[in-house]
């Protein structure tokens, strides 16, 4: 393999072929690389001739590219690789990179790659000063994080029986238990040290979002890779099954952060809707009273403020370890945390995929509660004015009789 990633002649996947024979495509001493047919160099592929997929191959390991200066995330390339054409997936990884930098730079301005770049650099200073309390936790080992029922429910359940065996409380909203009492310590404590590390070194940090002045963004000191795994592995077969209609089988990046409610930290969280197609919610811990989240429905961006109706109010009390599941254009809040201390995992999970194709509709009746009662009043007064016209009709030809 070359430095940049490719692979060199009598190697296959990364590794010198043991016997030195015919590599496929190989016959007589040619050699029929990807891209070339019948000893003709193909063109390469571009963004001009060929289209992203509209579902990921999910079949398809994609390469790592943590090796390479990019542009952007590595982990945007190993997620945006599922979507690549056919034709592209045989190609090097080389190629693949220059496929996929080319769509991400016509949809990502200067100004967001200098900003990109800057963040990445931000994140790598931490990495590089930040001592690690608990090592275990930068890794996915499902048996030390999940509770048994969790991993269970994963193993034996898919698509609509995964979804059945989900308790729904409200409509789009999912609970269940999730996290083993022992990581929730160590993540707790974890974020505890990284905090003091801040406070020691006077290092300045970025909070998790503009509505919280207290938590960590557990990604900027070096927990992404275990993040993006939990999400991939474990919440978009979920989000595949309940939240299909917003996204939830095309999760590809996420922001996973901790917050912190209480005395002396944020009270309550305002009313509002996440950055995100899906929201993983899991309650760490900490003796607390209050801190209830209530939700108000789901919107779309034209009718985020509209009013709410009876049957979309729920009300939400987190348990330790236990997790909530719901759309991010679900409206809501947190109420105030009135004793104690109240510290939660979250993880926004987005789709590109989603974003994409929502710039060019008009209609989000399948999930916008205020959409939806709109089309049903447009299908009543169409029926109603069909019925009216029938009637006069009627009455016309009764009176010519």
């Amino acid at each position: 393999m070359d430095l940049n990633g490719a692979n060199t002649t009598g190697q296959r996947d990364g590794r010198t072929d043991a016997d030195g024979g015919a590599q496929p495509g190989q016959a007589n001493g040619s050699v029929n690389r990807p891209g070339q047919q019948n000893g003709a160099v193909a063109p390469l592929p571009t963004y001009l001739t060929h289209r992203l997929r509209l579902n990921p191959s999910a079949d398809h390991k994609p390469d790592n590219y943590e090796d390479l200066e990019l542009d952007f995330s590595p982990l945007v390339f190993s997620s945006l690789e599922r979507y690549l054409p056919p034709p592209l997936l045989l190609q090097t990884r080389d190629t693949k990179v220059n496929f996929m930098r080319e769509i991400l730079r016509r949809y990502y301005p200067q100004s967001d790659r200098i900003r990109v770049q800057k963040h990445r650099e931000y994140r790598q200073k931490i990495i590089s000063n930040y001592q690690r309390l608990h090592t275990e936790l930068y890794e996915m080992h499902a048996e030390n994080v999940f509770v048994p029922s969790f991993i269970n429910l994963l193993n034996e359940n898919s698509g609509q029986s995964l979804k059945k065996r989900l308790n729904e409380p409200a409509d789009g909203i999912y609970t269940f238990e999730m996290l083993q009492p022992r990581f929730c310590e160590m993540l707790m404590a974890e974020v505890e040290n990284f905090e003091k590390w801040v406070h020691e070194t006077k290092f300045r940090i970025m909070r998790p979002n503009t509505m919280n002045k207290y938590g960590a963004v557990l990604d900027d000191f070096g927990m992404e890779t275990m993040l993006n795994t939990l999400m991939e592995e474990f919440i978009r077969p979920i989000s595949k099954a309940c939240f299909q209609h917003v996204g939830g089988a095309s999760l590809d990046s996420h922001h996973g952060f901790v917050l912190e409610y209480g005395m002396d930290r944020d009270v309550d969280l305002g009313f509002h809707v996440d950055d995100s197609e899906v929201t993983l919610n899991v309650c760490l811990g900490r003796q607390f009273c209050g801190g209830e989240l209530y939700f108000r429905g789901m919107r779309c961006d034209k009718h985020v403020n509209t009013e709410t109706l009876m049957n979309e109010i729920f009300d939400y009390a987190h348990v330790p370890g236990h997790a909530v599941l719901h759309s991010g254009r679900h409206r809501h809040g947190a109420r105030a945390t009135t004793s104690g201390n109240r510290i939660n995992l979250l993880l926004w999970c987005r789709s590109s995929a989603f974003r994409e194709m929502k710039k060019y509709q008009k209609d989000f009746s399948s999930w916008c509660g205020h959409c939806k009662r709109e089309k049903e009043e447009r299908k009543n007064q169409s029926v109603a004015a069909t019925k009216l016209e029938l009637l006069r009709r009627d009455g016309r030809t009764a009176a010519t009789n």
